[in-house]
């Protein structure tokens, strides 16, 4: 695979079943190089046959069902950051075009039908109903006024300023254009509407709005009426936040996902609610592994009696399923070395996005127990672009136990050195607290066709395994589960990795080690050049180079670490320098190569610019590179051609420390 190639990824997502269990919608993605853009459309699958296209619009996601399953609901997007955006409804068998219901100039979101299908509730942003004098984002002349910032977290990546227009709840007509209306709206988001089966009222989550909530953030259960709009909270804690509503079909209780959302990190679990309130009856706390996965998690999903929901386990992700009485321990209902990304179930037909270590996602059902591929949208991407499979490695960690590593070997000799030997790149995923899935992935396939066997790892801090390895590098001043800290066990783990790769393998060439990552995989890439002289080239994306300083206001989840690290900046500043690599800068003498993006809200520039500025002050090779108007989803979601430059960068820059005969 080659960067180019990015232009030819097909990426099915979002599965829906028919309520009668014979036909799946789902949202198939495209890239469009020469426009650099993504191009959406809905797509149906009978159960016993192949899937086809049903919109031929661009931006088209989130398909929903109707009651009946006779239409279709589901949104559109403009190309540009304005949209527009519009919901639409679409007759499935019959001739018909789609209706727009409603045209916003937010994205449109969580669309959900009422159990008579006369409705459709959904969730866009909207300006806060008691925004002060000043706060509005800009006039006719595009002269912008002041905003006021009267809570923690006012901004996200990706979104940018939300303080001034949290996401708001609505309900439109589905059987004609009119307005929408505007069911429930305050100073937070609203988030996952749920109807109940008599259709009166829907589960939503926010945080409640209390005098300082805005210092946990803890998402509370509401009902909310739809009528009259009032909302009442279910549920009480002042430290289990929780998402994801689904209502049972019986209306007595509400499914939920519930965190732990002031001792981070802590895994997401699936939980009851009273519909008459209480709080969240966990029902997979014994299963001791997270049951909601960073890619393809959903809202609990009832299946007659019981729930289905995926967990990441040693980087596989399965499907288990959890009686919702709490009267039996949670059973794997699909598992294998795979990672299923997409679930939904209706009827007798279970549905299910797939991928693996040598295959992108495809849709799948599982109809009496057995299991029927129905698409092929990467079959032609696949024949004539082959990768091998990874030797999955178990690896002794320092922190107690193994930990879970995978070895990729080249696909080419282009980098094979006068010994035979190849080069290798060594990745740290981002987060800390996600996994490595067993999934194909794209950066993967370029390094390993350009010549480098590919090592990545899940070290202590990962999902996967156990809650105490999750929080096995919380700071260890934390009067709470104190742990080693960032670049303490987990940096072991990654080192551990590395040596069991190359005593495993005679072919690899340990002098010509490169090591990269994003995000918290660019902050360990950082701090391992910083700590050792084992690599020969690094390259830090998107990373987190100074915590104290993020903290402190620069990101858009500032005034949150001191829950993942146990301790407060202000009291402890010290913990938060003596974890950040800047701090132990001038170390390094890896040539360096740093990559970010101008409208990274996560990990702003300036996390980049210090690490820039102190390795030229003190002489060292380094080179950066800045992405216009991306934010910090770059890699993964940013625009075709951004994708495309950014593995050509990365490409070139190893090419030129750890081909043959480097210097």
């Amino acid at each position: 695979m080659q960067p180019a190639d990015i232009a030819r990824l097909v990426s099915p997502g979002d599965p829906r079943v028919s309520p009668d269990g014979s036909r799946v919608a789902l949202v198939v993605s495209r890239v469009d190089l020469e426009a650099d853009r993504y191009r959406t459309a809905i797509w149906i699958a009978p159960v016993d046959g192949r899937p086809r296209p049903l919109t031929s619009g661009d931006g088209d996601a989130n398909p929903r069902w109707s009651p009946d399953g006779t239409r279709l609901a589901f949104t559109r997007s403009g190309p540009g950051p304005d949209g527009p955006h519009q919901l639409l409804v679409l007759p499935v068998d019959g001739p018909g075009e789609p209706v727009t219901l409603v045209e916003r100039a937010s994205a449109i979101g969580e669309p959900a039908w009422s159990p008579d299908g006369s409705a459709i509730a959904f969730t866009s942003r909207e300006p806060r109903p008691d925004a002060p004098p000043f706060t509005v984002v800009g006039t006719p002349d595009r002269t912008t006024l002041p905003r006021r910032i009267d809570r923690l977290l006012p901004k996200l990546d990706g979104e940018g300023w939300i303080v001034d227009r949290p996401r708001a709840v609505f309900v439109v007509a589905a059987d004609t254009p009119a307005s929408a209306r505007l069911i429930a709206h305050h100073r937070y988001d609203i988030s996952g509407p749920a109807w109940s089966p008599d259709g009166r009222e829907l589960a939503v989550t926010t945080v409640r709005d209390e005098p300082d909530a805005d210092l946990t953030m803890v998402e509370a259960l509401h009902r909310l009426d739809v009528g009259t709009g009032e909302i009442r909270p279910l549920t009480t804690s002042s430290s289990l936040s929780v998402t994801r509503p689904s209502w049972s079909p019986d209306g007595a209780s509400i499914a939920v996902l519930t965190e732990d959302v002031t001792l981070i990190p802590s895994f997401g679990r699936v939980a009851v609610v009273p519909t008459t309130g209480g709080e969240p009856a966990v029902l997979t706390a014994g299963l001791d592994r997270q049951a909601a996965p960073f890619v393809g998690g959903r809202a609990p999903l009832w299946r007659g009696s019981e729930l289905l929901f995926t967990v990441e386990d040693h980087g596989t992700q399965p499907l288990y399923a959890v009686p919702a009485d709490g009267s039996g321990e949670p059973v794997e209902v699909l598992g294998g070395t795979r990672a299923i990304v997409g679930y939904d179930a209706a009827g007798d037909t279970l549905a299910v996005l797939t991928t693996g270590p040598t295959s992108r996602p495809e849709l799948a059902v599982v109809r009496d127990g057995r299991e029927t591929t129905l698409s092929s949208f990467s079959a032609a991407f696949h024949r004539d672009l082959p990768v091998d499979a990874p030797e999955h490695l178990r690896v002794p960690s320092s922190g107690g136990g193994e930990i879970d590593a995978w070895l990729l070997r080249p696909r080419s000799a282009a980098l094979a050195g006068a010994d035979g030997r190849t080069p290798l790149l060594l990745s740290v995923h981002g987060g800390p607290m996600t996994q490595y899935p067993t999934a194909w992935f794209d950066e993967f396939a370029m390094w390993s066709g350009a010549g480098y066997a590919v090592l990545w790892c899940n070290p202590h801090g990962s999902s996967g395994d156990t809650e105490a390895a999750l929080r096995a590098i919380r700071s260890p001043e934390s009067a709470e589960t104190p742990g080693t800290g960032w670049g303490g066990v987990d940096a072991d783990d990654v080192l551990a990795a590395l040596d069991a790769a190359l005593a495993r393998d005679a072919a690899l060439d340990p002098a010509r080690v490169g090591v990269l990552g994003g995000s918290y995989g660019g902050f360990m890439t950082t701090w391992l050049i910083a700590h050792s002289d084992r690599f020969a080239a690094a390259c830090s994306e998107r990373a987190a180079n100074n915590l104290l300083s993020l903290e402190w206001g620069g990101s858009d989840l500032a005034g949150f670490f001191r829950f993942e690290m146990g301790v407060d900046h202000l009291a402890h500043p010290d913990v938060y320098r003596r974890m950040s690599p800047t701090s132990s800068v001038e170390h390094i003498h890896t040539p360096l190569l740093i990559l970010h993006a101008d409208d990274d809200l996560r990990c702003p520039p300036e996390q980049a610019d210090q690490l820039y500025l102190a390795l030229r002050l003190l002489g060292r090779e380094v080179e950066y590179w800045r992405f216009p108007d991306e934010g910090h989803e770059l890699s993964r979601t940013g625009s075709p051609r951004r994708r495309v430059q950014r593995a050509e960068i990365i490409l070139d820059f190893f090419a030129r420390h750890l081909a043959p005969g480097m210097p």
